[in-house]
């Protein structure tokens, strides 16, 4: 199955809550480089971004529903 990733930050808390409400609307998110961020404490000091990805036949609703107010 391949993914894709609808939504990248630094801040992992940020990232949590993303992938908390896509669980919740009944997509099928991945948390991805989550452990490096948390390890360099996120910001500045992040090697690499934490990324949500879901499968891709759920990228187009996963993004529209995290952009949508």
């Amino acid at each position: 199955m391949d993914f894709a990733t609808v939504f990248t930050t630094f801040n992992l808390n940020e990232a949590e809550l993303a992938c908390s409400r896509l669980e919740a609307a009944g997509f099928h998110p991945v948390v991805v480089n989550e452990y490096a961020v948390g390890v360099f404490g996120g910001g500045a000091n992040a090697i690499s971004p934490v990324s949500i990805q879901v499968p891709e036949a759920e990228a187009a609703d996963a993004k529209e529903f995290l952009e949508a107010p």
